[in-house]
């Protein structure tokens, strides 16, 4: 039986977070005020053809998925990435009390997107903040780091997302402050935290690794385009 991790975008759109998903059946793609992410049923003519037909020309969807996605008629591949998919079946929580942690809102949207694009830990776009709770730290009133959550495939699973530091405020431990207190809020859930790595970021591996994530299996994020 497939594992939900397995397919993690076609989970979240069909089960807990069906409400941010565009199309039906055959393939769906989330809102793309939330961001570029999509997924097919499978590899069968009438789904890669609904996958293609979400998408006006000239727009991406992110598939993230077990092997690379072969490209429907009509789309083209414009980038494959390997991940690596991190699962904390015991995660190392410490009591979230730092008081420099806050919790962000719209009043942070501007900024928040501004450390999104300099930084790239994956797609942003102007709600992905609204995904869930999303924490930063300021540093001199700059918002020095972030992070949240994004998918929840299952009521098992929540994502640890948007995980992402200026330049100049690293080293600081500011990231697994932050992780650990998206963290607490899955775990609170009742949820497993997860999160998804580029597989060759050995750096944010390894910080994630000492907040108790285990390599779960390698990943592929396809970029799709549609010509």
């Amino acid at each position: 039986m497939e594992h939900p991790l397995d397919r993690p975008v076609w989970h979240m759109l069909t089960g807990p977070q069906a409400a941010l998903a565009r199309g039906a059946g055959q393939a769906v793609r989330v809102d793309p005020r939330y961001g570029p992410f999509a997924a097919a049923h499978d590899h069968s003519d009438e789904a890669q053809a609904a996958l293609a037909e979400l998408l006006a020309p000239g727009e991406q969807a992110w598939l993230v998925e077990a092997e690379e996605w072969p490209a429907p008629a009509g789309m083209r591949t414009a980038r494959t990435a390997p991940l690596l998919q991190m699962v904390a079946e015991s995660p190392a929580l410490v009591a979230p009390d730092d008081e420099a942690v806050v919790l962000l809102g719209a009043d942070d949207a501007e900024e928040m997107a501004a450390l999104a694009i300099a930084t790239e830990p994956g797609p942003w776009a102007p709600l992905t903040r609204c995904y869930g709770n999303f924490y930063g730290i300021r540093r001199n009133g700059k918002l020095a780091a972030m992070a949240g959550s994004r998918m929840r495939p299952t009521q098992e699973f929540g994502e640890v997302s948007g995980v992402c530091t200026w330049p100049e405020f690293r080293g600081q431990g500011l990231a697994g402050v932050l992780i650990r207190r998206v963290m607490a809020d899955i775990v609170a859930e009742g949820r497993t935290p997860f999160l998804h790595s580029y597989a060759g970021n050995a750096k944010a591996i390894g910080l994630y690794e000492s907040l108790g994530f285990r390599g779960r299996r390698n990943m592929v994020v396809t970029v799709l385009e549609r010509e």
